[in-house]
């Protein structure tokens, strides 16, 4: 894909690690959180790479393996459609941006190649990397029409009883045309359970103009699946050691 740049969101603590660590510097045989996801998004022809950084921001800036990454600072956590605001700058005008995180380390580079192919294929404007799991309780749900078309992405606090049914989750990765992207950042509102900036407001934003919004369904959840506590760090250590990583 022409023009690709990534936006890896990596400004958070991490609590649950009951550790002084930011979360993605945390390692699985010897390499950071964040490495393993800047493999992948280099790996699906990024050709520019930023981290957006926050907590301890020496610290991960000083584990990253990888030195020829940009960095933007998120001074203060106010939702992930507010941490990709504060890469605005590295974004430029044109292209297509893909926003990860920086906790995802079981994502692979041929799965965002797959993304990226079905992006173009469309023509999206926006395509939102989804995938079906049993318990989906806590994450933002994809929801379809009956003919299996998009129609939003919507956070669990925010979802009704008939929408809190469907077990496609947002994994919060997505691939965007550039300037659009842009443009529904800077409409972006707060006015949300939370009282954040959510990344995922920008699709319904981008499909009120008519422009084409879908999500790419994974077989699988493993890839997408992030790490949040010492558990999930030692399940996908397992997964890595598994795929030969």
């Amino acid at each position: 894909m022409q023009n690709m740049k990534a936006v890896i969101l990596a400004a958070g603590k991490g609590t649950r690690m009951k550790s002084d660590l930011p979360k993605v510097v945390h390692t699985i045989h010897g390499k950071c959180l964040a490495d393993y996801v800047i493999d992948a998004a280099k790996g699906a022809g990024a050709q520019e790479i930023c981290l957006v950084v926050g907590y301890k921001q020496d610290v991960v800036r000083s584990a990253i393996a990888h030195k020829d990454v940009a960095y933007a600072l998120q001074p203060e956590q106010l939702g992930t459609g507010h941490a990709v605001k504060c890469a605005r700058e590295f974004l430029g005008d044109t292209g297509t941006t893909m926003i990860l995180f920086g906790d995802t380390p079981l994502i692979t580079a041929e799965t965002l190649k797959r993304l990226a192919q079905y992006h173009e294929e469309h023509q999206d404007a926006v395509t939102v990397l989804s995938a079906y799991i049993e318990d989906p309780t806590g994450y933002g749900r994809i929801i379809r029409d009956a003919d299996g078309n998009f129609i939003k992405s919507v956070e669990h606090k925010d979802a009704s009883e008939e929408e809190r049914k469907s077990k496609e989750i947002n994994s919060g990765m997505y691939l965007f045309d550039t300037k659009e992207l842009k443009a529904a950042l800077d409409m972006l509102q707060p006015d949300n359970a939370q009282g954040e900036y959510y990344l995922p407001d920008t699709l319904e934003i981008i499909k009120a103009k008519g422009l084409r919004v879908d999500a790419f369904r994974l077989e699988s959840a493993e890839d997408i699946s992030g790490v949040n506590d010492r558990e999930q760090l030692a399940q996908a250590a397992e997964i890595i050691t598994r795929r030969g990583m």
